[in-house]
This record gives structure tokens, C-alpha cells and sequence, in this order.
């Protein structure tokens, strides 16, 4: 006599499912069916935790953006000179990133094809213009160099940030962990951006 396998999931493990079936096919690439392999759980099974797979799709992308968003409302993201809250800012966008990883990549995928990835690219968007409103204030300080447009310098940045999504594996032999890839974004970038005072 065979037993039916209890559905041990619960919505957090299912996300995670998901989120590695999506950066696996791409989010347009896979179905429910995909999914219920994946966790080896029946469809309905997954229909009991959400509505769908834009649900887990909203669900992944806000933990990475919430987490991400509540950098900014840390203390040293909030006083002291711009300059240093823009590396904090940009220090802390590394770790969020390594320790995110998986949900991070996924947001750094989506296209715009849903109403959830017009969604999450809207708050990328906001992300973006309050660390360049950062940018722009060290600028106004004389601490960041004022010859280097203010897009420009952003997009080099968070290009390097987001970059690590295609080759950082915390799991690999010899891989920094994220405090030593934190330091050497913050070097590189900074050590080219700041004035010589």
C-alpha cells in the first residue's frame, strides 16, 4: 500500500523553488507544471499557497527590493556627509546582493512583460534615483568628481553591483565572501570617483 506524499511545503520554500525555476527557464518560460516538477508537489498543491506564478513572482522580487529599500532607512545611510552615505549605501547593496542572491538575480532579469515586472522595474527605478540624488548631493560637497556625468557614474556603479548576479558563486572553492567583494566595489569605484582632497 502506497501513502500519498504530504505537502510539506510552505510558501517561503515554495519561493524558493520557484525563484530557482525561474532564473533557471525565465520567468515567461515557465509554467505551473514546471514548478510543480520542480517541488515535486501536485499544481494544486501550489494553488493552495498562491494564486499563481505571478504571485511568487511579486513575492520574489519584493524580498529583493525590500531589502534593498531598507538600506536607505539604516543610520548611516541617513546622516553624516553624502559621500560616505553613498558608499555605505553602495557597501551594503553588495551584501543585500550576496545574501539575496537568487531573489536579487530574478530582479535583475525582468523585462517589463507583466504588470509584477512593470512593477518591480517602477521601485528599481525609484532605487536608482534616490542613490543618484546621493551622487548628486557628494558632488554638490566637492567630494565626487564633477567632471564625470551624474547617469554615467550611477550606471558604472550599479553595472559593477549588478554584474556579480552572472559570476559570484558564495558556494565555489576561493569565492570573497561578501564583505571582501563589498570592500573591493567600494575601492574601485570610490578610489576613481572622489576628489583628490
Amino acid at each position: 500500500m502506497t501513502t500519498a506524499r504530504r505537502d510539506t511545503y510552505t510558501p517561503e520554500t515554495l519561493l524558493d523553488v520557484a525563484v530557482r525555476v525561474f532564473n533557471e527557464r525565465g520567468y515567461d518560460g515557465t509554467s505551473m507544471e514546471h514548478l510543480s516538477k520542480a517541488a515535486g508537489i501536485s499544481k494544486s498543491s501550489i494553488y493552495h499557497h498562491v494564486t499563481g506564478k505571478e504571485e511568487l513572482l511579486r513575492r520574489a522580487v519584493n524580498r529583493a527590493l525590500d531589502g534593498l529599500f531598507a538600506i536607505l532607512t539604516e543610520e548611516r545611510a541617513r546622516s553624516g556627509r553624502a559621500v560616505d552615505r553613498l558608499e555605505y549605501v553602495t557597501r551594503r547593496t553588495v551584501e543585500v546582493l550576496v545574501a539575496e542572491l537568487p531573489y536579487v538575480t530574478l530582479l535583475l532579469r525582468v523585462r517589463g512583460n507583466t504588470d509584477t515586472e512593470r512593477w518591480a522595474l517602477d521601485r528599481r527605478r525609484e532605487f536608482d534615483y534616490e542613490v543618484a540624488e546621493l551622487f548628486k548631493e557628494a558632488v554638490a560637497d566637492g567630494d565626487l568628481r564633477s567632471d564625470v556625468e551624474l547617469r554615467l557614474a550611477t550606471r558604472l556603479l550599479f553595472g559593477m553591483i549588478n554584474s556579480m548576479v552572472e559570476w559570484y558563486r558564495p558556494d565555489s572553492r576561493g569565492a570573497a565572501n561578501a564583505g571582501e567583494v563589498a570592500d573591493a566595489v567600494v575601492q574601485l569605484a570610490f578610489t576613481g570617483l572622489r576628489t583628490d582632497r
